[in-house]
C-alpha cells in the first residue's frame, strides 16, 4: 500500500518540493523513518540501495531547523566526496524547490582548510563532510559543535567500522548530549547494529526487509576471460551493448587511469574516478558522466557508495569484489526507478565461484555469455541478447522467485 507524504506529518513546501522532483509516494524507509526522527529519537535505519534513504532523514532535518536562526545545526558525516557532494546537492534541491532557506556547505578532506573556514564563517544550517576534517575543524573552533542538534552517519557499516570509529566517537563527544543521532545503511552487520546501539540511547532499529535484495529489474550476466583479456572484452562489449550511461568497477583504484586510457585509445567516452582526484577532478567527472559527455565512468568500490546518477543503463564489473554486499551496492547503480538495467561481469575461471556465490546468496541467476562477430552471446545457442531477450531472461528470473516485479505484473 502506498503512502504520501502529507500523512506523515511534512510541510506542504517540502510535499510541493518533492512534486516538482515527480516524487510522490514515501517509501518503506522513509514512512517508517521520517515520524521517528520527528519526535527525535534516535535511530538506525537499513534499507536496500535506491530506497530513498537520504530524503528519509533529509525531510524531516528540513522540518526541525529554524531557518531563522543562524547557526549551524546539523552534521551529516559521510565516507566518500561523491557522496557528500550529492547529498548536499539534495539538500541545495530541496531548499531551492520548497523556499526553505535552509543553507549547507561541504567539508571534505584533501581540500584548501582556508576555503572551507571562510564558508563556515556564514554558519551554514547543515555541514556535509568527511569524519576527520570535520573533526579537525571542530578541535580548531571553526565548527560550533555546541549548536548541533543532529548528527547523521550515512553508510553506517563503512563509517563504524574499526579504522573510522574512533573519529566518529570523538566527533559525537565533542556534541551535547541531547543531540539526535542517526544512522542509515543499505547493509548493517551485527557488529555495526551494536556498535550503534553504544552511541545512541534508547536506539530505534527500522529494518526494511526487502522479499528480494536485488532489484528484479536488473539482469545479470557474466563472460569468461583470461585475466590479461579482460579489458579488452570489456571494450568488445561496450561497443556490442552500447550503453546509454554505463559504469565500470575495478577493485584496485590505482588502475583506474590505466583501464581508462585503454577505453579511450579505442574512441569509448570514458573517464575515470581516480582515488587522489582533487574535488574539482571528481566534480567534473560526475558532472560530465551526468551530462552525457562521457558514456562511461570508470571507478573503484570507493564511488559505488551512495552514487546516484540517473539513467545508469549498464554495470561493468571488470574485477569481481569478494565481498558480496559490495556486488549489490555496484549493480544497485542501474534499474532505478522501474527502469531495467543490466550487470555484466568479466570473470577467469578462478573467479566463476563467485557467481554461484552472489547466486546462492543473494537467489539471482547470472547468465553464461559469450561475445561474437559484435554480439552478446548465450554460449552454443548463437542467439544474440537483444533488449527484447534481456526482457525474457528476466521474466524468467520472475518465475524464479521475482514475484513482486512491475514488468511481471504488468506481464499478468
Amino acid at each position: 500500500m502506498e503512502t504520501s507524504f502529507d500523512k506523515l506529518g511534512l510541510n506542504l513546501n517540502l510535499i510541493e518540493a518533492l512534486k516538482k522532483e515527480h516524487i510522490i509516494n514515501a517509501t518503506g524507509i522513509q514512512c517508517k523513518a521520517i515520524p521517528l526522527i520527528l519526535e527525535n529519537r534516535d535511530i538506525i535505519g537499513q534499507s536496500q540501495t535506491g530506497s530513498g534513504k537520504t530524503l528519509a532523514y533529509l525531510l524531516p532535518i528540513f522540518e526541525k531547523i529554524n531557518s531563522d536562526k543562524r547557526e549551524m545545526q546539523v552534521i551529516i558525516l559521510a565516507p566518500t566526496h561523491e557522496l557528500v557532494i550529492q547529498i548536499d546537492n539534495q539538500i541545495k534541491l530541496l531548499s531551492t524547490n520548497s523556499e526553505i532557506p535552509v543553507t549547507s556547505t561541504t567539508i571534505i578532506g584533501e581540500v584548501n582548510i582556508k576555503r572551507q573556514i571562510e564558508k563556515l564563517k556564514e554558519k551554514p544550517h547543515i555541514i556535509v563532510g568527511s569524519p576527520g576534517r570535520i573533526l579537525e575543524l571542530i578541535k580548531l573552533k571553526k565548527i560550533s559543535a555546541h549548536t548541533i542538534k543532529t548528527i547523521v552517519i550515512d553508510e553506517g557499516d563503512r563509517l563504524l567500522d574499526e579504522k573510522n570509529l574512533p573519529t566518529i566517537k570523538d566527533v559525537i563527544k565533542t556534541t551535547m548530549r541531547d543531540r539526535q543521532l542517526m544512522i542509515f545503511s543499505a547493509t548493517i552487520n551485527e557488529a555495526t547494529l551494536n556498535v550503534g546501539k553504544n552511541l545512541m540511547k534508547n536506539a530505534e532499529v527500522i529494518k526494511i526487509e526487502d522479499t528480494q535484495l536485488v532489484n528484479p529489474q536488473i539482469t545479470h550476466l557474466y563472460l569468461t576471460a583470461e585475466q590479461r583479456d579482460k579489458i579488452e572484452v570489456l571494450r568488445k562489449l561496450i561497443h556490442a551493448a552500447k550503453p546509454e550511461k554505463a559504469i565500470v568497477f575495478i577493485n584496485k583504484s590505482e588502475e583506474t587511469q590505466m583501464t581508462t586510457l585503454k577505453l579511450q585509445y579505442h574512441h569509448i567516452k570514458a573517464y575515470g574516478i581516480f582515488g587522489n582526484a582533487t574535488k574539482e577532478e571528481r566534480k567534473k567527472a560526475l558532472e560530465g558522466f551526468r551530462s552525457g559527455k562521457y558514456n562511461v565512468l570508470v571507478a573503484s568500490d570507493l564511488a559505488a557508495r551512495g552514487l546516484d546518477i540517473k539513467g545508469v543503463t549498464h554495470i561493468f564489473n571488470l574485477d569481481l569484489p569478494e565481498d558480496s554486499k559490495e556486488y549489490l551496492h555496484r549493480v544497485g547503480r542501474t534499474g532505478r526507478a522501474e527502469k531495467y538495467g543490466t550487470a555484466i561481469s568479466i570473470v577467469t575461471k578462478k573467479e566463476e565461484f563467485l557467481i554461484k556465490k552472489y547466486e546462492n546468496q543473494f537467489k539471482i541467476k547470472i547468465e553464461a555469455k559469450e561475445i561474437y562477430k559484435g554480439e552478446i552471446l548465450t554460449p552454443g545457442m548463437g542467439r544474440p541478447t537483444t533488449t527484447s531477450n534481456i526482457k525474457k531472461s528476466t521474466k524468467s528470473n520472475i518465475k524464479n522467485g521475482f514475484k513482486n516485479s512491475s514488468y511481471y505484473k504488468s506481464k499478468k
